[in-house]
C-alpha cells in the first residue's frame, strides 16, 4: 500500500482531474466531467488530394533545365502550371552570371512576390555583387524576403558597397555599417571588409567601436577577429590588443604585466575559460597566478571555472564535484546546475542530488524533470509528503516525467487535445491558396527545399487558423513534419496531438511489430522522433528514411532475416525501412537483455558509448540511468521515444500501458487511461525531425 501522503496526493490528483472535462473540439460540447480522454477522427477532414498528371512533365522540365537542355517551346503545356516559376528558376540559376538586366528584371516583375522570384533575386543580387553591377543590384535590392526573413549579412555588405559606390553613403550608412561591425564577435563574409574600410576612412570606425569588436570576439573565443579589428587603433593599443589575442592563442605569462583593468582582467579570463575546454586541470592550475595579478572578479574567476567544471563533468571525471562546489554560485546558470545535481545522480550521492536541484531557480525546478527527482529523492530522504506534492504537480505535464511521476501516483496520465472542428470551406480555401499548392507540388517531387521556401512565404501571411489548416492540408500529403516546424507557438497549438503524432502505414507498423514481439507505439514513437514520418529522411551520418537505418545496418539485419538487400536506396521504401528498423530494435532489445531504454540509447548514440555508460553506472535504476547519460542528445532522445510510446499507444489504442513498466521490458503491464486535468497543461516539447537533402 502506498504511504498515506501518497495516498492523499492520488486522491487529490484524481479529484482535479474529475473536477472539468478535457476541450476536445472548440465548436461541441466537453465530454462528461473526469471520463478518458479518446482519439478522434479530424472534424471535415479534406478529401484526399487528387493526384496531378501533370506533375512527372514538371519534374522531367526541371532536370532539363539543370543540365542545359530546357526548351520553353517542348513544355509550352506547362506555361500556366503553378511551378512554371520554379522551372524558369531552375534555368536562369543554371548559368546566372549570363542572365541579362532584361531578363532578371522580366522575371522578377513577373515573380517577385512569389518565393521562386525571391530565391532568384537572392542569387541575382549575389551575381550583381560579384560583377559590381551596383546599379543592376540596386534595382533588385529588397530589405526582407518574401518569407519576413531578413537578407543574410554578406547580402547586407554588398548593398552598403552598391550604395557607397554609387554615392549614396549618408549618415543611415554610417550606422547600418557600424551595427553589421557590432552584430558579432565572430569572422564576417569578406564582402563586408570594402564597407568596413569606408567606414573607417570616414572616421566610422573609433577606437572605442574597434574594442566593442575586440571584446566581443574574445569572448567567442575567436582571436583572428581580435587581430583584425585591431588594425586602425594607435600603434600601443594596437600591440596590446594583438597580446590579448596572442592569450587566446596559447596562455602565456606576458598577462602578468598587462594593465590591471577590467578589459585585461575579462579577456585574461576568456583566454583561461577557452584552455579549460581543453585542460581543465591546467586552466584551474593557472588561475590563481592571473586572478591575483590582475585582481579578477568573482564573475572572472567564475568565468573560468564555470568552463573548467562543465568540461569534466560533461565526461564525470573524478574531479567533478569539487570542481562544481568550486564554481561561484553567481556563475551559475540553469546548464550548469542540472549538471551538478547529474553528477551526483551519477554518483547516487542522492542527498547532494537533492540539494542540487534545490539551489536551481523557480523556473527550472518547476520543470516538469525536477520536479519528478525531487520528488524521488525526497521520498528516499523520507518526505513522503513533499514528495507527493511533487508528483502531483508534475503528473499534471504531458511529458516523460510528467508520466513517471503519473506512475508513482497510481494515477491516469495527463492529456488535453484539442479538435478543432473548422469548416471545409475555410479548409479548402487553404489548400487553394498558391503558396500551399506549390508547396505540395514540390513536396511531391522531391524538391522539398524549394517546398520549405513556399511554405515559409504562405505561413508569412497566415494568421494562426489558417497555419493549423495549412498543416493538416501538409498531412493529407503525407508531408507529416509541418507539424513539427510549424506548430508549438501557443500552449493550445502543443495540444494538437492529432497532427503533432500523425500515424502513417499504421498496418505494417503494427505487422512487423508483432513479429518481432515489439510494442507498436514504439516503433511508431521511433519514426516520428527519427524522421516525423519522411520516407524520404536522410541524415548527415547517412541514416536513411523513416526508421532513420545506415545503409551498413540495414544490410546486415537483411542478411540475418534471409531477405534479399535491395541497396542503400531501397530504406527510402517504407515497407523495407520498417521491416529492417523494427528488425533492429528487437536485435538490440535481445543484445541488452530486454531493457527498451538500453536499446534506444544504442539506437541513437551507437554501442561504443552505451557500453560506456553501462559500465559506469551498472545496476542504477532506468529513470536515474537515463538523466545521467552525457550526450544530450541521446538523454533527451531516450525521453523523448518512451513519451512518444505513451502517446502512440494512445492513438493506438485509447489507453496506454504503465511508463515505468514500458522503459524496463515488461510487455504485459498494467494500462491505463488519459484524462484532462483542471487546467490546461504543457505537452511534450516537438522531436526535431531528422535533415533531409534539400535543393
Amino acid at each position: 500500500m502506498l504511504p498515506r501522503p501518497l495516498r492523499l496526493a492520488v486522491a487529490a490528483f484524481v479529484a482535479a482531474l474529475a473536477t472539468t472535462a478535457c476541450a476536445q473540439t472548440t465548436a461541441s460540447a466537453p465530454s462528461p466531467a473526469g471520463t478518458p480522454v479518446k482519439p478522434r477522427a479530424i472534424a471535415n477532414p479534406l478529401p484526399a488530394p487528387a493526384a496531378d498528371p501533370q506533375l512527372p512533365r514538371v519534374r522531367a522540365a526541371l532536370e532539363a533545365a539543370e543540365r542545359g537542355g530546357f526548351d520553353a517551346g517542348q513544355y509550352a503545356d506547362l506555361s500556366r502550371h503553378p511551378l512554371y516559376g520554379w522551372i524558369e528558376y531552375a534555368n536562369l540559376r543554371r548559368n546566372i552570371d549570363a542572365v541579362n538586366n532584361g531578363q532578371a528584371a522580366d522575371f522578377l516583375a513577373r515573380r517577385g512576390k512569389e518565393a521562386s522570384g525571391d530565391a532568384f533575386r537572392e542569387i541575382w543580387l549575389a551575381a550583381t555583387a560579384r560583377r559590381e553591377d551596383w546599379p543592376s543590384f540596386l534595382a533588385a535590392w529588397t530589405p526582407r524576403s518574401t518569407g519576413g526573413k531578413e537578407r543574410s549579412v554578406a547580402l547586407r555588405c554588398a548593398e552598403l558597397n552598391a550604395r557607397q559606390a554609387l554615392g549614396r553613403a549618408d549618415a543611415a550608412w554610417n550606422r547600418e555599417a557600424q551595427a553589421i561591425w557590432r552584430s558579432s564577435g565572430k569572422s564576417l563574409p569578406d564582402g563586408c571588409d570594402a564597407p568596413f574600410a569606408v567606414l573607417a576612412a570616414r572616421g566610422g570606425l573609433s577606437p572605442e567601436l574597434r574594442w566593442e569588436r575586440i571584446e566581443a570576439a574574445a569572448a567567442e573565443w575567436q582571436p583572428a577577429v581580435m587581430r583584425a579589428a585591431a588594425r586602425g587603433l594607435p600603434a600601443a593599443e594596437q600591440a596590446q590588443a594583438n597580446d590579448y589575442a596572442a592569450f587566446l592563442d596559447n596562455v602565456n605569462e606576458r598577462a602578468l604585466a598587462w594593465p590591471k583593468t577590467e578589459r585585461s582582467r575579462k579577456i585574461a579570463s576568456y583566454g583561461l575559460a577557452k584552455l579549460a575546454k581543453a585542460q581543465p586541470a591546467s586552466a584551474e592550475a593557472q588561475l590563481p597566478k592571473y586572478a591575483g595579478a590582475l585582481n579578477f572578479s568573482d564573475e572572472d574567476r567564475g568565468r573560468v571555472l564555470y568552463q573548467t567544471a562543465l568540461w569534466s563533468v560533461a565526461s564525470y571525471d573524478p574531479e567533478s564535484a569539487r570542481r562544481l562546489n568550486a564554481v561561484p554560485e553567481v556563475s551559475y546558470d540553469e546548464r550548469l546546475h542540472e549538471w551538478r545535481a547529474r553528477e551526483a545522480m551519477a554518483r547516487s550521492d542522492w542527498a547532494a542530488a537533492l540539494a542540487a536541484i534545490r539551489k536551481m531557480g523557480a523556473k527550472q525546478r518547476g520543470e516538469s524533470r525536477w520536479q519528478f527527482f525531487e520528488a524521488r529523492l525526497s521520498e528516499r530522504a523520507g518526505d513522503k509528503a513533499t514528495a507527493a506534492r511533487l508528483y502531483g504537480e508534475a503528473a499534471r505535464k504531458t511529458d516523460f516525467h510528467g508520466f513517471l511521476s503519473a506512475d508513482r501516483l497510481g494515477a491516469p496520465y495527463a492529456l488535453c487535445p484539442v479538435q478543432p472542428t473548422d469548416s471545409l470551406a475555410a479548409k479548402t480555401a487553404v489548400a487553394r491558396d498558391g503558396a500551399v499548392m506549390r508547396a505540395m507540388g514540390l513536396f511531391q517531387i522531391d524538391r522539398s527545399g524549394w517546398a520549405v521556401r513556399e511554405w515559409d512565404e504562405a505561413l508569412s501571411r497566415f494568421d494562426d487558423t489558417q497555419r493549423r489548416l495549412a498543416i493538416e492540408v501538409a498531412q493529407g500529403y503525407q508531408w507529416f513534419d509541418r507539424a513539427v516546424f510549424s506548430l508549438n507557438k501557443t500552449p493550445q497549438e502543443q495540444r494538437l496531438y492529432y497532427l503533432r503524432f500523425p500515424l502513417h502505414h499504421g498496418d505494417t507498423i503494427r505487422r512487423e511489430a508483432a513479429a518481432n514481439r515489439i510494442d507498436p507505439a514504439w516503433v511508431a514513437a521511433e519514426i516520428r522522433a527519427e524522421s516525423v514520418f519522411n520516407p524520404k529522411a536522410r541524415s548527415g551520418a547517412n541514416a536513411m528514411g523513416l526508421m532513420q537505418v545506415l545503409p551498413g545496418t540495414g544490410a546486415q539485419v537483411a542478411k540475418s532475416l534471409g531477405l534479399p538487400w535491395g541497396g542503400a536506396a531501397s530504406l527510402y521504401d517504407s515497407d523495407t525501412n520498417i521491416v529492417l528498423g523494427t528488425a533492429y530494435l528487437r536485435q538490440l532489445l535481445d543484445k541488452y537483455g530486454g531493457q527498451p531504454y538500453f536499446a534506444m540509447a544504442g539506437y541513437n548514440a551507437g554501442p561504443a558509448p552505451l557500453a560506456r555508460w553501462q559500465s559506469q553506472r551498472p545496476g542504477m535504476e532506468p529513470e536515474f540511468w537515463i538523466e545521467t547519460i552525457s550526450y544530450k542528445e541521446t538523454r533527451e532522445y531516450v525521453a523523448r521515444v518512451l513519451a512518444f510510446s505513451v502517446i502512440y499507444d494512445w492513438r493506438l489504442n485509447g489507453d496506454a500501458m504503465n511508463v515505468g513498466d514500458r522503459l524496463r521490458g515488461v510487455v504485459d503491464g498494467k494500462r491505463k487511461a488519459f484524462v484532462c486535468p483542471a487546467e490546461p497543461i504543457a505537452a511534450a516539447p516537438a522531436a526535431a525531425a531528422a535533415s533531409a537533402e534539400g535543393e
